[in-house]
């Protein structure tokens, strides 16, 4: 009864998958809940994933000369007033600081949204020559947006993310870092989250508040709705001249630094489960699960199992492995259950059986396989698993969206494909916004991009308005 209760616990996501998302987020014990509304708490096994998402990206941000610094988390609102666009496509999701202890503040203090502004501030005061650049800067912080509705690790009031903030010299500079980072990002989201990924940039409507270009990546949940899960913003000149950021170039003449902002968030975490989990729980890929396999004992109370299952563990260790033995009191069938739902990406299964002919089970958590492996052959063999594992969840996840992604040529087939077809529609656009609010108000999906590659003109009209058209673009309902 009560291992059939672990999964029953769960809501199957073909009935109800935003339910489905929030019993795994649960069960699996990533998050919960607290009396601060909208905000959550990341639990052990959550944080780990990030963890793990955080120091793997971070090593890739130092190999293009990243550093790491640490800004006030505070901003005064005269210093958030300076970039006017900026500050209006934050200003209904900033939380304000009225009061020190009982006093009321002179001027009011935003709880950082972002901190292009104060990046600003900061760099005014370090740059003054050509010599001092390029700064390549970033931080690891959290933020705070009040938003209206939230959903755990997706969309909440204060969340864990990185920023990026970089000076350049030229323009040129600039746009190539900012292509860069993006870069970096897609290749981390394709070989660490198994997460395939669309490279692109954001349509004016949709790009970042005070920026001159936003590129993104765009990934399809299981559900056929796109995740926006990285962008990376090229801000030209404009924040340089709000803030009077000026260098002396090699010829003594004062000129304004370009910039760039590139980020991401602890929303990774609700992309890999909605990317890869199934009705059991999470499927977490190898290189960013905290523990890649779990060794169950089978009637570990007989003598030498436990000894076993131990001496598995030391030899898969030292093998690069994160492993751990579940040699709690717990029922086998209630182990496979509870590594299931927490994504393991392999269990070894060890009984006394198993032990006198020297082999072992081990089982997938992406396809449900199990194969029988001599117990002296794991620490060579697993390794070598857990990166077929890792492949081939790209590789699922890469012809998950294939399938649904599907093009359009006619404001009605459009609408139809969106209406019955979850997923990316590909559909041309002839570049006015008000076809893109259209589009928005009348299916409630958004444009996610105008891809870099695979951008061949499927026609030469715009899908909504049926005027000549100007870029092919990713279209798709959206978290």
């Amino acid at each position: 009864m009560a291992e059939k209760k672990l999964v029953e616990a769960i809501t199957s996501m073909e009935e109800d998958f935003a339910q489905w998302y929030t019993d795994v987020v649960k069960k699996a014990e990533l998050i919960d809940y607290t009396s601060v509304k909208g905000c959550m708490v990341i639990k052990p096994a959550g944080y780990a994933i990030w963890e793990l998402i955080q120091s793997q990206l971070d090593g890739l941000f130092k190999e293009t000369g990243v550093q790491n610094v640490y800004l006030p988390m505070f901003i005064p609102e005269s210093l958030l007033q300076k970039e006017k666009d900026h500050v209006e496509g934050f200003a209904p999701e900033v939380a304000w600081v009225t009061h020190g202890g009982l006093n009321p503040l002179q001027e009011r203090l935003c709880v950082r949204p972002t901190s292009e502004t104060l990046f600003c501030d900061f760099y005014k005061n370090e740059i003054h020559s050509y010599r001092d650049l390029p700064k390549v800067y970033n931080q690891w912080c959290s933020v705070v947006r009040w938003e209206k509705e939230t959903r755990p690790f997706l969309r909440s009031r204060e969340f864990l993310w990185q920023e990026g903030h970089t000076a350049h010299a030229t323009a040129q500079e600039a746009e190539d870092r900012t292509v860069q980072m993006l870069n970096v990002y897609a290749k981390f989201c394709e070989e660490v989250l198994a997460m395939p990924v669309i490279k692109g940039r954001k349509t004016d409507k949709e790009k970042f508040a005070g920026a001159e270009a936003t590129y993104t990546i765009e990934a399809l949940m299981h559900d056929g709705k796109a995740l926006q899960s990285g962008t990376s913003h090229n801000f030209g000149d404009g924040f340089a001249k709000a803030f009077g950021i000026q260098y002396t170039d090699k010829t003594n003449k004062l000129e304004y630094v370009h910039q760039t902002s590139w980020g991401m968030t602890t929303r990774l975490i609700g992309a890999i489960i909605m990317v890869h989990g199934d009705n059991s729980g999470l499927k977490l890929p190898p290189r960013v699960a905290p523990v890649q396999c779990a060794i169950i004992p089978i009637r570990q109370q007989q003598e030498g199992v436990l000894d076993k299952a131990y001496a598995i563990r030391d030899a898969l260790k030292a093998a690069g492995v994160r492993v751990k033995v579940d040699d709690s009191e717990k029922s086998p069938g209630w182990k496979f259950s509870e590594q299931e739902m927490r994504g393991i990406p392999v269990r070894v299964e060890i009984g006394p059986k198993d032990i006198e002919k020297g082999v072992c089970v081990v089982a997938r958590r992406d396809t449900g396989e199990k194969t029988e492996m001599p117990i002296d052959a794991l620490a060579e063999k697993l390794p070598a698993l857990l990166e077929t594992i890792q492949n081939d969840m790209f590789e699922a996840a890469k012809a998950h969206r294939e399938a649904h992604t599907y093009e359009a040529t006619n404001y009605a087939q459009f609408c139809q494909t969106i209406e019955d077809k979850p997923g990316f529609v590909r559909a041309m656009w002839c570049g006015d916004q008000a076809c893109e609010d259209k589009i928005k108000e009348e299916t409630t999906a958004t444009s996610r991009c105008m891809p870099f590659v695979n951008n061949d003109p499927i026609s030469d009209k715009c899908v909504c308005c049926g005027k000549p058209a100007k870029h092919l673009v990713l279209w798709g309902k959206a978290y």
